[in-house]
């Protein structure tokens, strides 16, 4: 369904550039040699490294694919064919394992980590990608003989069960009858958790068509958004010098077609920043709408690792204002000094929690108050897939807690007539409506909830019908970012 264009012209087992090199044997002597063990394609093994460290360390695939790329030696079309299959692995996990535990006769949770990781992969390949059949499933049984050499007879026999049917018969056969459990059939149709399915239809208000678009445009590859410093370079212009395209809605954004944003001089110079669309659509909302009296003093209660931070202090350098960016974890803290340099903004390390009590942050002083709480970060499963694999139901209880005491200190913080900005990247309605709702109810400060829909660009589609804003990524292209805007009395 997704992640096929770029192994569209892939040859069995693509034996170009560096993996080439690794596929060839030793040179003829012209006597016999005893067999030498399979050698594995340097891309595939470089999705298994990474898949592998997902699973096996808690890793984040954002962050060990680069390095393993780098040790492999692997650039271009390699490169772009491993960052394929990593990422495309992890977001189809669910639909996967139910078919490898069919296909096996046996559930995942039985079988070998490093065999089911390889299954996993070798069945994306089979199920998503234009990979001939024939090579996924050589090239995952050489990968098996190396990582678990007793499982190369079951792992091709498992395989070659998935090849009998393609991706629909399998899910058509698999999935429970949309007409009687609808949730279950969405869960494995599209490769998301029950519960995750569950409250992104609560939070469409119960529509499953529309749900169902959410988690096919969840599975798709996100674009790289980048955000220019206001007062330090112009969308339009670095869309001309990077090959990307003005974004659709921010006035700061820029889409990238591809290549590695962190190599762009733009990023290195501190013009621009890699920053989600939505991320600064709600940040400009916030620095926008309008306050009682004066306008000159910011804060960031949630600051790390400074992407916010950094849009906003360019906005206030601009204005004669100051931000304070406060980051509870010292290195976050050190991630938001870096890319505030340059700018009016004073980075605390201490708990956003503390307002009234730190003197740093005192109450009723700030006129505009950011809450970028922590959260589930439901809304960005589309560039973070192991994350839906990561998250249970039982992560909302204290993140909860933790977001309505924050959002209670900023309104400590704001002064009246002031205005505070509450933020998840999550859609989930007890993050959003029912965090502010109960920490508006609980502040002891007269508050007044104000409408974000005209604070963000005219004609954005599908606001709803406010005063709190949901964007999606199926009808803005961005990360479900929520805001709440609320002026204290």
């Amino acid at each position: 369904m997704t992640e096929r264009q770029s192994s569209a012209d892939r040859d069995s087992g693509i034996r170009r550039g560096p993996a080439a090199a690794e596929r060839r044997g030793p040179a003829r002597t012209g006597r016999p040699s005893r067999p030498s063990r399979p050698t594995v394609d340097l891309a595939r093994k470089a999705a298994y490294e990474a898949i592998a460290a997902v699973h096996r360390d808690d890793a984040y695939a954002n962050l060990v694919l680069p390095a393993i790329l780098r040790d492999l030696g692997l650039h271009g079309r390699d490169a772009a064919f491993a960052t394929e299959l990593t990422y495309g692995t992890l977001r189809a996990r669910g639909t996967l394992d139910a078919i490898v535990a069919a296909a096996a006769g046996r559930e995942v949770e039985r079988i070998d980590p490093p065999t089911r990781d390889a299954l996993r992969l070798g069945a994306y390949q089979l199920l998503h990608t234009r990979v001939p059949a024939h090579a996924a499933v050589s090239s995952t049984v050489d990968l098996v003989h190396v990582v678990a050499p007793g499982a190369t007879g079951f792992t091709n026999a498992v395989l070659r069960e998935i090849t009998t049917k393609d991706l629909d018969t399998w899910v058509a056969e698999l999935a429970p009858p949309m007409e009687t459990d609808p949730i279950g059939h969405l869960a494995l149709a599209y490769s998301h958790p029950q519960w995750i399915v569950r409250s992104f239809a609560e939070a469409l208000g119960g529509d499953l068509a529309e749900t169902t678009r959410l988690l096919i445009e969840d599975n798709e590859r996100p674009p790289v958004h980048l955000s220019v410093r206001p007062g330090r370079a112009d969308a339009v212009e670095l869309a001309d010098e990077v090959g990307g395209a003005p974004g659709a809605f921010s006035p700061y954004a820029v889409y990238l077609s591809g290549g590695a944003p962190g190599d762009l001089a733009a990023i290195t110079d501190g013009r621009a920043q890699v920053q989600d669309e939505g991320s600064q659509l709600v940040a400009t909302a916030l620095a926008t709408a309008p306050v009682d009296g004066s306008d000159t003093r910011w804060l960031d209660l949630c600051a790390g690792p400074g992407g916010k931070a950094g849009l906003l202090g360019s906005l206030a350098a601009q204005r004669g204002a100051t931000l304070t960016a406060v980051e509870v974890a010292e290195h976050r803290a050190r991630l938001v000094s870096q890319a505030v340099r340059g700018l009016p903004v004073t980075v605390l390390a201490t708990d956003g929690r503390s307002v009234g009590s730190d003197p740093d942050l005192p109450e009723a002083t700030f006129d505009r108050v950011l809450v970028d709480a922590p959260c589930t970060g439901l809304g960005s499963l589309r560039r973070r897939p192991e994350s839906r694999w990561r998250r249970q139901p039982s992560d909302l209880p204290p993140l909860t807690r933790l977001q309505r005491e924050l959002l209670s200190a900023a309104l400590r913080a704001v002064r009246p007539g002031g205005v505070v900005g509450y933020v998840t990247c999550s859609p989930h309605t007890v993050e959003t409506h029912v965090t502010v709702t109960e920490a508006a109810r609980r502040s002891g400060v007269p508050v007044d909830f104000v409408d974000a829909r005209p604070l963000l660009p005219a004609g954005m589609p599908g606001l709803g019908d406010g005063p709190t804003v949901q964007l999606w990524p199926h009808r803005h292209g961005t990360d479900a970012m929520f805001l709440a805007l609320l002026r204290r009395g």
